[in-house]
């Protein structure tokens, strides 16, 4: 125990190898002279170690690209032959994220203290979920670790990748929303304010076009403050309900694959999610049961997790996996086809794996086409403000010229 609790901190060295070529990197260690005894063991003359400061010690964080590029690393590393706990000292020691680098290191010494690989990540749920454990201590059992961690590094790495373009199809219609405020609250606050004293002069009734935006700006500028608040309160309620309340979640998720053009693609990235995830259980021996439970958390959406639970206890019952698809109307006709066909040939984990690889090809496409179908909607709709305050600000003078 006390063992266990000895701090170690990171350590900047450089150093001389045999040939004299220098070299350089970063260990964790509980002391200089650790770093200095563990650099000549490894047949390295140290010339500088320095530690690290604490500033740089506590920052970064654990992301879940983190996780994949680990996942890939470990599935590389024993697929050349290096040792578990030699393959963690790597990993952790080359991490340029401190927290990451903390975490595998802590894994590390559970392992170098005899804990299963499976055990030593159940550790840690906020990085690796069941389903992760569950491939992991699959592969340790059936003595298949090395193809199993090339498995879980694959299937990591796709659906970072799927979450990556979701990311960029939601992105496009949140930056135009944002664009759009911003150069209307600047043209409230600082354009229509200049107009507003040149009118004055003109002795005569405003167009109700002008008149409303001039009242408008006028409210913005003594009352924005209240917009600020009120925004501010609705986006921290909305987060709020969507972090804590599932039923909440459940209706934003189905709104979302109704939304027009959104939607599509968060069905289509749904259905890859859950082909991949099905591909990846079912081929690691996984019983299928017990695989629905691990896909349907992974779907990323809660419609089709609680489409995935129901196939589950359909399939548990003793109902064919593509029957138990075909009663939620969640899947497309030919999804539901080739999970029969691989259920017929004996092949589902093949199936599912064609079917992700399609509908990920098919979220790519779709997000490149929304990206170009949305660059002409963002400069009509900052079109349309713009020139429709621009309108505004020049009826009067359009007005005065008729007149004349």
């Amino acid at each position: 125990m006390a063992e266990a609790a000895v701090k170690q901190f990171p350590f900047q060295w450089e150093g001389t190898d045999n040939k004299g070529n220098r070299v350089k990197g970063k260990s964790v260690a509980v002391s200089e002279a650790a770093v200095r005894s563990e650099l000549r063991r490894q047949g390295l003359v140290p010339v500088r170690i320095r530690k690290q400061s604490a500033l740089f010690q506590s920052r970064g964080k654990v992301t879940p690209a983190d996780i994949a590029i680990f996942s890939r690393q470990l599935a590389t590393m024993m697929s050349s032959g290096i040792p578990l706990v030699q393959a963690f000292e790597i990993i952790g020691a080359g991490h340029d994220n401190p927290a990451m680098r903390k975490l595998v290191l802590a894994i590390k010494q559970d392992v170098e203290s005899g804990t299963a690989l499976a055990n030593a990540l159940a550790k840690h749920p906020l990085y690796f979920d069941d389903l992760y454990v569950n491939l992991t201590a699959a592969g340790e059992q059936a003595g298949a670790l090395e193809t199993l961690l090339d498995k879980i590094a694959t299937y990591k790495e796709k659906t970072e990748a799927i979450k990556k373009k979701i990311k960029k199809a939601l992105f496009y219609p949140a930056a135009v929303l944002v664009v759009a405020i911003i150069v209307t609250a600047i043209l409230l606050i600082f354009v229509i304010p200049q107009f507003e004293s040149l009118f004055q002069g003109f002795g005569a009734d405003l167009p109700a076009f002008t008149r409303m935006v001039v009242d408008l700006s006028a409210f913005v500028r003594d009352k924005g403050w209240l917009l600020v608040i009120l925004a501010g309160g609705v986006v921290f309620g909305f987060l709020w309900l969507k972090k804590r309340s599932r039923a909440f979640r459940e209706i934003l998720d189905r709104m979302a694959l109704k939304f027009p053009i959104i939607g599509p693609i968060l069905q289509k990235a749904a259905i890859a999610r859950y082909a991949r995830t099905l591909a990846t259980t079912f081929a690691a021996g996984v019983p299928l049961v017990e695989a629905l439970e691990s896909v349907a958390g992974a779907t990323g959406n809660i419609v089709y997790e609680n489409g995935v639970m129901r196939i589950r206890d359909e399939v548990a019952t003793g109902q064919r996996l593509q029957r138990a698809m075909e009663n939620t109307d969640l899947f497309p006709n030919m999804v539901n086809q080739m999970i029969a066909v691989g259920e017929e040939a004996g092949s589902l984990d093949d199936m599912a794996s064609k079917v992700a690889d399609f509908y990920e090809e098919e979220v790519d496409n779709a997000v490149d086409s929304m990206s170009s179908l949305l660059e002409p909607l963002i400069m009509a709709i900052l079109g349309v403000l713009v020139g429709g305050l621009v309108i505004a600000m020049y009826l009067p003078i359009f007005k005065m010229g008729s007149v004349i």
